[in-house]
């Protein structure tokens, strides 16, 4: 078989790829006798269903049948049954885009990336889906209800450059929140701490020890008892501006998670109080050009 004649990945559904497995050695007969053992959830029937309509697939055969025999080391690839997703009310919008990389602001409350209950209602699932870009990858993350600017590749021969520019510290990320203000600290101030998994899982914490997480704080104005801060963070830690934040005694304006938990991870959405944090600039000298880059939210806080 050439590469011309060789069976396409397959497309994307309502913005999202196909799941895939590779076969281990084993004995099974049929494919679907693999799939019912290893996916028991599913249930044999459905994966018939699924075979019948032509949503699982491999690269040497393409679309495969009931009847297809078990081949092991074959990477399969098949569509999971994706349950109606509410839908977040908020959209993004698409700053930028060459042949290399794609620049969205996104919405508070909207998803990076799938996780959990979130796989289409996310904002790399849209954009795929409106920009029919399968390649498309996001080159870091926003938690969910931070808004602000998210990187893509859009070119996967290309993408390790610009991966390296987070890796290697060479991107300037500049972001903003609405917090408290603070008269007894004075900035701008550096702000060096240790952040390590706190409880439950997905909460942070500082604790004693050597640093690992670095931001850059200043005010931009005061607004009475709120101010308007600029962060730099100077590392990536998970959730590291609104962690350093709290334990400064400003926590972000409607952070249910720092420094207390107020919002069960799963708790729906109250979207007349986002958090105030907004990833609003991202700066670098561009890898394969050698150009200067900026780019800025237009969203506010």
């Amino acid at each position: 078989m050439t590469a011309s004649d060789a069976p396409l990945r397959p497309p994307l559904i309502a913005g999202v790829g196909a799941s895939s497995v590779r076969l281990p050695p084993g004995a099974w007969t049929l494919l679907i006798d693999f799939l019912d053992q290893r996916f028991p959830d599913v249930g044999r029937a459905l994966w018939h269903a699924r075979l019948t309509e032509g949503k699982v697939s491999d690269a040497e055969s393409g679309r495969l049948k009931p009847d297809a025999a078990f081949v092991a080391g074959r990477l399969i690839r098949y569509y999971r049954e994706l349950p109606p997703e509410k839908r977040i009310p908020f959209e993004a919008s698409i700053l930028y885009q060459d042949e290399q990389l794609l620049v969205a602001d996104k919405p508070h409350f909207l998803p990076t990336i799938p996780s959990g209950r979130f796989v289409q209602e996310t904002l790399l699932s849209r954009l795929r889906r409106d920009t029919g870009i399968e390649q498309l990858v996001p080159l870091h993350r926003l938690d969910r209800g931070t808004a602000g600017l998210v990187l893509f590749s859009v070119n996967p021969q290309t993408r390790g450059v610009y991966s390296a520019l987070f890796a290697d510290r060479q991107i300037t990320k500049t972001y903003e929140a609405l917090a408290p203000t603070q008269l007894a600290l004075q900035f701008p101030l550096r702000h060096c701490s240790r952040i390590v998994a706190g409880e439950p899982f997905f909460r942070q914490q500082e604790v004693d020890g050597e640093p690992n997480a670095e931001t850059l704080i200043e005010v931009i104005e005061r607004r009475g008892d709120l101010s308007l801060y600029r962060l730099q963070p100077v590392t990536g830690r998970k959730h590291q501006l609104r962690v350093q934040m709290a334990g400064l005694g400003i926590p972000i304006v409607n952070d249910d998670w720092y420094p207390n938990l107020r919002v069960a991870a799963d708790a729906e959405d109250n979207y007349a109080l986002p958090l105030k944090l907004l990833a609003r600039r991202l700066a670098f000298t561009d890898p394969i050009s050698g150009m200067p880059r900026q780019f800025d939210s237009v969203r506010d806080l």
